[in-house]
C-alpha cells in the first residue's frame, strides 16, 4: 500500500509543477526567441507558423493579433530607463529614433492589454503625424497630464505597457544589433 501512496504523491506533485510552469509561461508571454533591443522586446515567431507553444496559448488566451513575420515587429516596453515598472501616475519621455521603418505606432495598453481609455480619445500615435526634431528624432511625452508637442495620454492604469510596431522593416530579416530604439525616460510622479 505505501507504495501505491507515493506513486500518488509523486504524482500530484509532478502535475502541480508543470501546471504552473505552463501557467507561468503562459501568463509570463513570449519567453523563446526573443528579441531585444535596450529596454525593449520583441517575438519575431509569434505571428508565424514556427511559433513556440506557450506564444500559442497566450496568443489564444488573449485574443491578440500578432503581426506576420512579413509585415514587421512588434516591441513591448513595462519599464523605464531605470529598469522602474511603467507607473500611470507617472509622466515619461519617449525620446530618440525608431529602427528603419515604412511606418510606426506607439500605443499605450493597461496591465490587462487593453487600450487606456482617456478624455483626449488618443491611444496612440503614428509615425507620419508626430513633431520631430531637424535631426529626425522626436519626444513623445505619455503621461496623464495635458502636455503640449507629442502627448499620448494615460489614465487609470496602475502599471501599462508600450507597444511599438514597425511595419515593413529591414529587423524582420536582419538582424537588430546595430538597431536603436527610443529611451523611456521618468520625469516625475504625481
Amino acid at each position: 500500500m505505501r507504495p501505491l501512496i507515493d506513486i500518488a504523491i509523486a504524482i500530484v506533485i509532478a502535475a502541480g509543477i508543470g501546471l504552473s510552469t505552463a501557467w507561468l509561461a503562459v501568463e509570463r508571454g513570449n519567453i523563446f526567441g526573443l528579441v531585444r533591443i535596450g529596454d525593449w522586446t520583441a517575438s519575431p515567431e509569434a505571428g508565424s507558423p514556427g511559433a513556440d507553444p506557450y506564444a500559442v496559448a497566450r496568443l489564444a488566451r488573449t485574443g491578440e493579433l500578432p503581426l506576420g513575420a512579413g509585415e514587421g515587429l512588434a516591441f513591448t516596453v513595462s519599464v523605464d530607463a531605470d529598469g522602474d515598472p511603467l507607473a500611470g501616475n507617472c509622466t515619461y519621455h519617449i525620446d530618440g529614433q525608431t529602427p528603419a521603418a515604412r511606418l510606426w505606432t506607439l500605443t499605450a495598453y493597461d496591465q490587462d492589454g487593453r487600450l487606456m481609455a482617456n478624455a483626449a480619445q488618443r491611444q496612440g500615435f503614428h509615425s507620419r503625424e508626430i513633431l520631430r526634431r531637424t535631426d529626425g528624432s522626436f519626444d513623445i511625452v505619455v503621461s496623464p497630464d495635458v502636455q503640449p508637442g507629442n502627448w499620448l495620454p494615460i489614465a487609470g492604469a496602475e502599471r501599462f505597457k508600450l507597444v511599438l510596431r514597425l511595419y515593413d522593416t529591414p529587423l524582420t530579416t536582419g538582424t537588430p544589433a546595430d538597431s536603436t530604439m527610443p529611451d523611456v525616460r521618468r520625469e516625475r510622479c504625481r
